[in-house]
């Protein structure tokens, strides 16, 4: 059953990481691919924030299994973003392809440690 509920979130995620991308980029000014860095950022302070709480909860091992690896594994998307870094570098925006990428990676550690943070203050 746990199976089934986990695919059926990564299912959802990716609806919702497709609606978030598609609202953002609809909107977004800049040549960079926000779009993926607003999902990916959610992504961690999200994962963040179920992980902490789950961490004082060892009776949610299997929520935290559709949420975390379901919902927010589907939601994600580090591999676009990696794609999109590539597609920067080929066509010689590297400085581009540089925000995009170490700023990524900066607010993603930063919003997963905010998370984390605040689960572990929810217990």
């Amino acid at each position: 059953m746990i199976l089934a509920l986990t695919a059926l979130a990564g299912g959802l995620g990716g609806i919702a990481r497709f609606l978030v991308d598609t609202a953002v980029n609809r909107h977004n000014r800049w040549s960079l691919p926000l779009g993926t860095f607003v999902v990916n950022a959610t992504a961690c302070l999200f994962l963040g924030l179920l992980t902490g709480y789950a961490l004082g909860h060892p009776t949610w091992d299997e929520i935290y299994a559709v949420l975390g690896v379901g919902l927010l594994g589907g939601y994600s998307t580090f591999s676009t973003a990696s794609a999109e870094a590539m597609r920067l570098l080929h066509v010689g925006r590297w400085r581009a392809a540089l925000v995009h990428s170490g700023g990524m990676l900066i607010v993603s550690v930063a919003t997963a440690a905010l998370g984390l943070g605040l689960g572990n203050a929810l217990q």
